[in-house]
């Protein structure tokens, strides 16, 4: 990561040189359009000049009227053209180095294109090696958090990267397109604002059912306080434009002045936020899909059956029927396809409101559906994940094997981030089950992905903010000189 990070500082660099010495040199000169050009009975006047230049070519042509000047004085240069039935203007700003920009002190010049141009190659360049490390990540071992937050940043990063290169078609300076920049984050937060509803709207249903069926629990609410989060933050801007509103510190009309400037940069880190969590929300559920999806090699040696909470009188209840059952086809196929059988190890201790271990429960079902006794190995102790997996495993003899568990497709991504967590590398299959459980196990994930990869969110984050805040700066300069 630290000789990408090298790579994009190099690219960086190279074309803000490139950048830079194409407009000095090309910036000289400018081509003033002027959109009324009916006639030759045109007059140009430039009064309340501070700054000089030279028109150095003018012809009106379709309609238009269009001078090329070229920088003689530093300062502001006010073209005015007059005719019978309109007049217009355009302000020329010259910089000490001859550079001229139009309307603001760093509006478009000539081949001021070569900003966004430059900005999406930079971008683009980033998205390029985010999806490698996502790749080479994904092919390592899919069951980690960093690929979650790999997908989230590709994603949030995309939307802006389509935004900059919109820019280049009709580019107006970099005043204009960082107006546009930070408009584009509370875009991509409103674009997105319907799946988060959604979202929240079938987080509430799912926790709603889980707290029937499995009882009150911070986690099973979990998805119900994030979209309270996200709700919260979507009205936010509106609550601190009244506050600022009534208050007689800051004017937030005043474009001279810090009001304004910090309000826009309230309201767009709170729109970043947004935008940022939902884009990692959108790699929560990618990366839960695949991690369902893949296609596992018959060639395995071991299947741990994750266990949970059996009936009163020792019977599977659906879910864990559906576990064991998918453990029983993918050894069926594997059987068919490669004639090798495999060992299962049936997971997990006896609650006190069991007849028998979970472990004994999934083995007298295996042996009922034709297992033999000695192809089937018993973890009776285990009381959660981490120890079903933790357990499980020390039962397997070669630990050059190639093991894989059998858990709920909701489950899987879990189970293999607790495996990763254990320095374990494991593969999962899924049985089907209902909705809601599935929603509940993308927002734990989601969780679980800010806190594990904090370091690169905060830092990821505050990259973007100081980002924010120079661009804020840049136009707080604009509306001052």
């Amino acid at each position: 990561m630290k000789r990408n990070i090298i790579k994009v500082c190099i690219l960086s660099l190279i074309l803000i040189i490139i950048s830079v010495t194409v407009i000095s040199i090309m910036g000289k000169t400018y081509t003033v359009v002027f959109n009324y050009g009916i006639d030759e009975s045109n007059t140009i006047t430039t009064e309340g000049s501070t700054g000089e230049a030279e028109i150095i070519d003018e012809k009106i042509t379709d309609g238009k009227h269009i001078l090329k000047v070229k920088a003689v004085k530093p300062g502001k240069m006010y073209y005015y053209i007059n005719h019978e039935s309109f007049s217009e203007s355009v302000m020329l700003y010259i910089h000490k180095n001859n550079v001229i920009t139009e309307n603001s002190y760093f509006g478009k010049s000539t081949c001021s294109e070569i900003i966004p141009i430059s900005l999406s190659i930079i971008l683009l360049y980033i998205l390029i090696l985010l999806y490698k490390e996502y790749r080479k990540s994904m092919k390592e071992n899919m069951y980690q958090y960093k690929n979650i937050a790999y997908v989230g940043i590709i994603v949030f990063l995309s939307f802006f990267t389509i935004s900059n290169v919109a820019t280049i078609f009709n580019y107006q300076g970099l005043f204009e397109t960082i107006n546009r920049t930070i408009s584009s984050i509370s875009f991509v937060s409103f674009f997105l604002f319907p799946i988060s509803l959604v979202t929240f709207t079938l987080v509430t249903i799912s926790n709603i059912n889980l707290i029937r069926k499995e009882g009150k629990s911070l986690r099973n609410l979990l998805g119900l306080f994030l979209g309270l989060f996200i709700i919260v933050l979507s009205l936010l801007p509106d609550y601190i434009y009244g506050l600022l509103m009534q208050s007689q510190i800051i004017n937030i009309y005043n474009l001279n002045g810090p009001g304004p400037y910090i309000y826009n940069l309230l309201e767009a880190i709170v729109y970043l936020t947004i935008a940022y969590l939902e884009c990692v929300l959108i790699g929560t559920v990618v990366v839960a899909i695949k991690s369902v999806k893949k296609k596992l090699e018959y060639n395995k040696d071991y299947v741990i059956i994750l266990g949970c909470q059996i009936k009163k009188d020792g019977s599977l209840p659906p879910l864990l029927k559906g576990r064991v059952d998918k453990a029983l086809e993918f050894r069926n196929k594997q059987l068919e396809e490669t004639k090798k059988d495999l060992i299962f190890i049936t997971s997990g201790g006896q609650g006190s409101d069991e007849p028998i271990s979970e472990a004994e429960a999934m083995k007298n079902y295996l042996v009922d559906n034709g297992i033999k006794e000695k192809n089937i190995l018993l973890d009776d102790k285990s009381t959660s994940t981490y120890e079903n997996l933790k357990y499980s495993y020390n039962l397997v003899k070669d630990k050059n094997a190639n093991v894989i568990y059998s858990t709920t497709n909701y489950h899987v991504l879990r189970a293999g981030l607790i495996a990763t967590e254990q320095g374990l590398k494991l593969e999962g299959i899924g049985s089907k089950t209902k909705s809601y459980f599935w929603i509940n196990a993308f927002i734990r994930e989601f969780i679980g992905t800010l806190y594990s990869e904090k370091k690169k969110h905060i830092l990821f984050f505050l990259l973007m903010v100081i980002v924010l805040i120079v661009m804020i700066l840049i136009t707080y300069i604009c509306n001052n000189i």
